[in-house]
């Protein structure tokens, strides 16, 4: 039995019989322990997660100003000249010369064009004859009743010597009415020479008329004939000319919106700017503002009904500004943006209107992504009505980093910045208007 035990001890075992070493325990072990350890790892990270400290929030803030806050209505319109006048034509018939083109600077009674006047002249010729008829009518009819007169007296005369029995009472009424239509005969020469006095008097002015003079002093701002051309005088004057009487001080038309009408009035001081020169502002002054919306005045010239008229389109009003224009760079037609400034609050403490809108817990749910300040508008909940007199909140940073809600009360406003009351904000404070997002 022993000689069988040795020999069992001393038999190869399997590994050495296949020439493997033997696995070490840990390895043997590592099905159990190691996803035990996993699960370790992943306990402790979530407990780091949930008991570290959050990152405070970066603010966007800006400071409270004291400032004054000048209230503006923006519009937009056309330059025009402050005089302009038409110049039309009354005779008929071609143009022999047109003297000026468009830049010219004319006088008043300065020739600028001339009609042909063959058929007018022809018509004063006809009218100076039928004048001369009329006054050889008038001397026939004088000399006949010059000649009726005489006879009427002597038939009285003679009637007077014979005690009435001659001539007869038939003739002596017969030269009475010979004379009564004489005198009716001369009446009416008369009246005719008047009539063909005035005829050639209408003549001579419709010659006169087919010289064009400039009514006013200025510069030619449009032409619209040329020589050669046919003009016909018609019911509606056609227009030859367009004049601009002075161009050193023009006119701004710009249309006001009906929710602004209400802020602008005569006297107050405005800023325009063309595209001719960007950059650079105009001064202007406001002269009036119409009481008829722009659409009243629409629908009577076109012969409708105010309301009708005005119902879904924008209600707006013209307002005329006074423009001085010394050096010429100004001209009519061109586009111009005005500014009108309707009120000045004088000094007082100013916050931006985001300021207004923002509510801390909002804008942390809503911060993310890259450096973007929420303001809050998309948000429904944090949309502030930032109305004059209204009661508001606004975040101050403090020293140590945390806000604290300060209650306002708003004035003005001018889209950008509002006017608030408040024994709590001073001068410098930073007021929180968004927070800086967390980068990825």
């Amino acid at each position: 039995m022993n000689e069988t035990s040795t020999a069992s001890d001393s038999a190869p075992s399997v590994d050495e019989f296949l020439g493997t070493k033997p696995r070490p325990r840990w390895r043997r072990w590592m099905k159990f322990w190691l996803p035990a350890l996993i699960v370790i790892l992943l306990l402790a990270l979530i407990l780091w997660f949930a008991t570290r400290e959050a990152p405070k929030p970066e603010y966007i803030t800006e400071p409270v100003a004291q400032e004054s806050l000048s209230l503006s209505v923006t519009a937009t319109g056309n330059l025009r000249p402050t005089n302009q006048v038409e110049v039309g034509a009354e005779v008929t018939g071609p143009l022999d010369s047109v003297l000026v083109d468009v830049n010219d600077r004319v006088t008043k009674g300065q020739v600028i064009a001339v009609i042909n006047t063959e058929i007018i002249d022809q018509q004063i010729a006809q009218s100076r004859a039928n004048l001369n008829a009329a006054r050889a009518a008038l001397g026939q009819a004088q000399a006949t009743f010059e000649i009726d007169q005489v006879q009427l007296a002597r038939l009285e005369e003679v009637r007077k010597l014979s005690g009435g029995r001659v001539p007869s009472q038939i003739e002596v009424e017969r030269a009475e009415a010979a004379v009564a239509r004489d005198r009716a005969a001369v009446a009416s020469a008369r009246a005719n020479i008047e009539a063909a006095q005035a005829s050639l008097n209408g003549n001579l002015t419709t010659r006169t008329r087919a010289v064009i003079r400039a009514p006013v002093t200025g510069v030619v701002i449009a032409r619209r004939v040329e020589p050669g051309q046919t003009v016909v005088a018609s019911f509606n004057t056609v227009t030859l000319f367009v004049i601009a009487e002075d161009l050193s001080a023009m006119q701004l038309r710009v249309s006001v919106d009906e929710a602004d009408v209400g802020q602008v009035q005569s006297g107050q001081k405005a800023t325009f700017t063309v595209d001719a020169y960007p950059g650079r502002r105009f001064p202007a002054t406001l002269e009036r503002v119409d009481l008829a919306s722009s659409s009243t005045t629409q629908a009577a010239a076109a012969g409708g009904g105010g309301a009708s008229a005005t119902g879904g389109s924008v209600v707006s009003y013209e307002a005329r500004l006074t423009v001085q224009n010394p050096d010429g760079l100004l001209r009519p037609g061109m586009t111009a943006t005005a500014t009108i400034a309707t009120q000045n609050t004088g000094s007082a403490l100013l916050v931006p209107n985001a300021a207004l809108r923002f509510r801390p817990d909002a804008e942390e749910e809503a911060a993310g992504g890259v450096f973007n300040p929420q303001i809050g508008l998309e948000d429904a909940k944090q949309q502030a009505s930032i109305g004059e007199g209204s009661r508001q909140q606004v975040q101050v940073l403090q020293a140590d980093g945390t806000l604290k809600a300060v209650e306002v009360i708003t004035g003005r406003s001018d889209g950008r910045r509002t006017v608030v009351r408040s024994s709590n904000i001073k001068r410098g404070m930073k007021v929180v208007t968004g927070i800086k997002a967390a980068g990825p």
